[in-house]
């Protein structure tokens, strides 16, 4: 995933925001294939944690505004669906994004444009994303969310980070979860050196070593510990990939990592684009629900 948010972001110039648009999520770099390879043990069995911010969903209604805001419109990755608050609701203890198959007017619809997020003058679909940019932010610790996935075509349900300082993906970007295509996804990327252009350390595994379609009817805990050297991503404490941070400094004008910087939370469901495939013959409503997200941090985090 990533973040251009017309909303909640500095405006970019048009000219750097296309380029950065066609330059987008590609997690190719350093990429693994398999559940097996990455059945190794963690390197961070030491440490002991404390809650430090949570959110159960355990009020009816919208999303809790003192934890998250919303985006709004068209987004990234030449996506399908128009993201809107009404689409994202607390219901029995639980947070529900539901992706609809609904025709939205886009009020930012330009003729001729070729601004991929205003030529079109409909969207033909809505989801929701929140995020916890601009209310809390962490460094470190470990993110743990509860929460089960829509695994049919086209669907493509995440959970991210992004950093709080810089461009993307200068800032850097964490993947705790993303599903499409048939294949959860474990990543990070950081700056290539090249404007708008990332590299990526990637695991796609395919849902097959999971258990298959079956698998996604059920909930799952997603988890994130990470430290001043190292991010490692877990499924159900399933090592699925470890990012050294060492690779993340020092090269193509990162003179800090951008993982030793504040990152807030994304939560989404997002529709068709550049990696979701093909929606059109899948039923919709879709939906995304996440059972809790917790944040812990170790005393030497704090």
């Amino acid at each position: 995933m990533r973040v251009v948010n017309f909303q909640t972001v500095s405006i970019l110039s048009l000219t750097a925001f296309i380029a950065m648009e066609s330059a987008w999520h590609a997690p190719t770099a350093f990429c693994q294939e398999s559940l097996g390879s990455h059945e190794n043990k963690s390197a961070n069995t030491s440490k002991k944690y404390e809650l430090v911010w949570s959110d159960e969903f355990d009020q009816e209604g919208p999303p809790d505004p003192k934890n998250w805001t919303f985006e709004y419109g068209f987004e990234r990755n030449e996506e399908l669906q128009w993201y809107q608050p009404e689409n994202a609701s607390c219901e029995n203890g639980k947070l529900v994004i539901t992706a609809k198959r609904e025709r939205v007017m886009n009020p930012f619809f330009v003729a001729g444009t070729k601004n991929w997020k205003k030529n079109r003058q409909h969207a033909e679909y809505t989801s929701a994303c929140i995020t916890t940019r601009g209310l809390h932010s962490w460094t470190f610790g470990r993110i743990e969310v509860r929460a089960r996935i829509d695994a049919r075509k086209g669907l493509w349900p995440a959970i991210w980070t992004v950093g709080e300082s810089g461009n993307w993906p200068d800032a850097g970007e964490i993947d705790i979860m993303e599903y499409y295509q048939g294949k959860l996804l474990a990543n990070a990327c950081w700056s290539s050196g090249k404007r708008w252009k990332a590299t990526w350390d990637s695991a796609r595994i395919p849902l097959s070593d999971f258990g298959g379609a079956t698998w996604a009817t059920e909930f799952h805990t997603w988890r994130m510990d990470w430290d001043e050297e190292r991010i490692e991503l877990f499924v159900n404490d399933s090592l699925l990939n470890t990012i050294e941070l060492s690779q993340t400094v020092g090269k193509h004008d990162n003179l800090s990592s951008p993982f030793h910087q504040p990152h807030y939370l994304l939560l989404n469901l997002a529709i068709g684009g550049t990696n979701g495939g093909d929606p059109s013959k899948t039923e919709f409503p879709a939906t995304f629900e996440v059972d809790y997200v917790r944040v812990y941090q170790s005393t030497f985090d704090k």
